[in-house]
Formats: C-alpha cells, sequence, structure tokens
C-alpha cells in the first residue's frame, strides 16, 4: 500500500501546486461582449464558440452585443473589465488594428489594455469585377489600371473598412491610381458593380458567390495568404504578382489586461480544442470564414503587425473615420 499511498500524496501535491483559477475557473457564468450587433459574422462566430464553451465548461456563456462607433463601444467595455476571466471580448480587426489609425483618440489601446487568448477565426476578401472589365486576373487589372489612371474605380463598405484598405493596399504595393467610391454596406457595394457603376469591389465571398456562379461578377484574386476552399481555382493577390499581400478579417478571443495566465491558458486551450473540432470547423467554414486557433504569443504577435501595416496603408491613404 505504501507505493500507492505515495503516488495519491505526489498527485495531490500537484494538484495542489496548481494556480487557484486553473483549478476551479468558470464557476459561474462568462459575459463575452459582442462590438456588433446580433447576425453579423462577429456575433455568429461568438455564438457558435460560446454553445460549446457552455458545454466544456458547464457554466453558461452569455452573449454581451455591445454595438455602436465602429466597434469602440463594445471593445472599450471589454478593456475595461475586471480581470477575473467572467468577462471576455470577441475582437476584431476593425476595432483592434484598424480603428487606432482612423480616430484621433480611442478609449483603449489594443497593445496594452487587453489580454489575447486565441484567434478564433478569419474571413477572405475577394476581389471582384463586373464582366465589362477586361481583365481575366489580377495582373492584366494591375496592368490596366496603370494605363487607365484614374478611370478604374473600386467600391467599400465605407470610408476606412477592410475593404477600402484592401484596395489601397494594392495601390500601394503596385503604384496604380484608382478612386474609391464608399458605399453604406455591402449589399450595394455588390449592386453597384453588378450594374457597371464601379469597376469592381474587394469584399467577402458569402454575397458574391451566386452572383459569380451566374456569370453578373468576376472573381479575379482571394486576399489570404493560401487560396481558400470555397473557390479552389482562383488565385491568391500573392500569388498573382504581390507577394505579401494579405488583407483579411480576423475575430478572435481577448480578455482585458491583467487576465492570470492560467486562466488565459485555460480558455486557450478549452476554445482551440472545440474550434479543432471537425463540427465546429465545418461550422465556422459556412460562414466563409477559415478556422485558426493560434497561440497566444502568436495572436499578440498578429496585432501588433497588423497594427503597424494597417497604419501605414491608412496613413498613405489618407482614409478618415465617417
Amino acid at each position: 500500500m505504501k507505493p500507492i499511498a505515495a503516488a495519491v500524496a505526489m498527485a495531490l501535491s500537484v494538484v495542489a501546486a496548481l494556480p487557484a483559477g486553473a483549478q476551479s475557473y468558470p464557476v459561474k457564468p462568462v459575459r463575452l461582449i459582442v462590438p456588433f450587433p446580433p447576425g453579423g459574422s462577429t456575433d455568429t462566430l461568438a455564438r457558435v464558440l460560446a454553445m460549446k464553451l457552455t458545454e466544456a465548461w458547464g457554466q453558461q456563456i452569455v452573449i454581451d452585443n455591445r454595438a455602436g462607433a465602429s466597434g469602440i463601444i463594445g471593445t472599450e467595455a471589454g478593456a475595461r473589465a475586471a480581470p477575473d476571466g467572467y468577462t471576455l471580448l470577441m475582437g476584431s480587426g476593425g476595432p483592434l488594428t484598424i480603428n487606432p489609425s482612423l480616430y484621433s483618440k480611442l478609449p483603449y489601446d489594443p497593445l496594452k489594455d487587453f489580454s489575447p487568448i486565441t484567434n478564433m477565426a478569419a474571413v477572405p476578401n475577394v476581389l471582384v469585377l463586373h464582366p465589362s472589365i477586361p481583365a481575366r486576373n489580377v495582373r492584366q487589372l494591375v496592368a490596366l489600371a496603370r494605363s487607365r489612371p484614374n478611370q478604374l474605380n473600386f467600391a467599400s463598405t465605407g470610408n476606412g473598412s477592410p475593404g477600402q484598405l484592401a484596395g489601397e493596399l494594392l495601390k500601394t504595393m503596385t503604384g496604380v491610381q484608382m478612386v474609391h467610391i464608399p458605399y453604406k454596406g455591402s449589399a450595394p457595394a455588390t449592386t453597384a458593380v453588378m450594374s457597371g457603376e464601379v469597376s469592381m469591389t474587394f469584399t467577402t465571398t458569402p454575397p458574391v458567390l451566386p452572383h459569380a456562379r451566374a456569370g453578373r461578377l468576376r472573381i479575379i484574386g482571394v486576399t489570404t495568404a493560401k487560396r481558400i476552399a470555397e473557390l479552389p481555382d482562383v488565385p491568391t493577390i500573392a500569388e498573382s504578382g504581390l507577394p505579401g499581400y494579405e488583407a483579411i478579417s480576423w475575430f478572435g478571443l481577448v480578455g482585458p489586461a491583467g487576465l492570470p495566465a492560467d486562466i488565459v491558458r485555460k480558455v486557450h486551450d478549452d476554445a482551440a480544442r472545440i474550434i479543432g473540432t471537425s463540427d465546429v470547423r465545418e461550422r465556422i467554414a459556412s460562414h466563409g470564414a477559415t478556422p485558426i486557433a493560434n497561440t497566444p504569443e502568436q495572436f499578440r504577435a498578429q496585432i501588433r503587425d497588423d497594427l503597424a501595416k494597417w497604419a501605414r496603408i491608412v496613413k498613405l491613404s489618407g482614409a478618415k473615420a465617417d
């Protein structure tokens, strides 16, 4: 019995040595702030993860939609929450990496005020043309734009939107001159391209795939680093002569600054395991997104790198918040 007693004692000592938070968290419902209205990509992906975390933890994950001011209101609420793990934020690239360059003053610092946990998923944009534009690929489009300075234009969902910045990044990397035309949402922007009112747009895949398949639009490139499963025959813009080009929308879990490392680790490990399951990956893909689940360190580096990239593009483009 002595070896058994010794083994039990050792196991108990290991458990006792673990941080208290790791042993017990969570012991009550967890609030997950979504800084956008219900029904959008951020909200939809947050609910997919919340349902599975509720099952895993035996505690309710309550979605708290705090919409307004381009995600600033809800993101600030996440930054100001107590760092105890009972308020988390579904962060996204707009509020955390683009807004700091669009607004002269923000009520939060994306690097100092948050504890990155994991990037859940990324949504690619696609470069879509009106069929009358005589370009079948990105190289041909760049050549056409160079031969017609400021004669081609591109639609987006507004000044400072990811769609505009994707276009500005293309302009910066190629030196072409194109005119940005802002619209109030993806639907009117897509309609403007289909009608021939504008030449092209950068947008997410769900709104444009049916129109592309019907021949009303032409998709010539995707903005991710790798090709996407939905469009395996469409090359990335990076492989079309612009290495390093990437312009995506991403969605990930963060907590307030000072969140204990053991809680960060637990939330990360459980979320990453959930994101890796086949049913969740399928649900994420059904919304036009690609699962990620990187480490807290990788996520922090991504936020830092994206801040620098979009600051440069915003400055060069002169983009301002509406």
